[in-house]
């Protein structure tokens, strides 16, 4: 394998790792909690 496409792969693992972690990052952002949807079809709650 050679250096340029070892430095691809490098590259790409580096993207997948950061974007994994803003992902998850994400998640933990969210609030947690019960929603509850009043609308045509009725009333839902969810769970979060």
């Amino acid at each position: 394998m050679n250096r340029n496409m070892l430095y691809a792969v490098l590259g790409a693992l580096v993207v997948v790792v950061i974007g994994l972690g803003y992902y998850t990052y994400q998640k933990e952002q969210e609030p947690s909690g019960v929603q509850v949807n009043i609308g045509e079809q009725g009333i839902s709650v969810e769970q979060k």
